[in-house]
């Protein structure tokens, strides 16, 4: 891989440089981003079908290329899950978050403060717990291993954000 490609490659992986600046990298590099981008995009895009266009277009491309990204740097840092590798962490926390806004009666009346932070500690919970068969994820290889373990803690995150809006409401 060229110089520029793994330069990139670091920037995409480690979410700007966060990844290796901070402590408890998965908490406060990656899913906070996400969660705080998020909340901003609800707010600037009020409506409801526009959100879940963007929620979903942030989805792919965080995973499509977070993918390549975790993949590259993982070789280059010789590790199976770098831990200043987070923007599997982004593409977690989206998947939550797209998955509340697919599922939400458009009468739905909360604000979407609270949906960003409880879906945010939703998913820090499954991320940091990994329950079955979340962890057996983790061993698939490269950067489709990084990725899929948050894909399914943001599957399981979805599910209690959605059965907690559900509650509140």
């Amino acid at each position: 891989m060229s110089e520029r490609g793994s330069t990139l490659a670091r920037v995409v992986a480690t979410v700007g440089g966060l990844g290796d600046l901070l402590p408890a990298p998965g908490t406060t590099a990656g899913s906070l981003p996400a969660a705080l981008l998020w909340w901003v995009m609800c707010i600037a895009v009020p409506t409801s079908s526009f959100r879940i266009i963007l929620t979903g277009i942030g989805l792919v491309v965080a995973v499509v290329i977070g993918t390549w990204a975790a993949d590259s740097e993982a070789r280059q840092r010789r590790g199976t899950d770098p831990g200043p590798v987070v923007v599997d962490e982004v593409a977690g926390q989206w998947l939550t978050f797209l998955i509340a806004l697919l599922f939400l009666p458009e009468a739905y009346s909360a604000p979407v403060v609270v949906l960003a932070v409880a879906g945010f500690f939703i998913f820090r919970f499954f991320d940091i717990f990994k329950p079955w068969p979340i962890r057996k994820l983790e061993s698939l290889p490269g950067g489709f291993g990084i990725m899929v373990d948050d894909l399914g803690a943001g599957l399981y995150s979805g599910g209690c954000l959605l059965i907690l809006a559900h509650l509140i409401s």
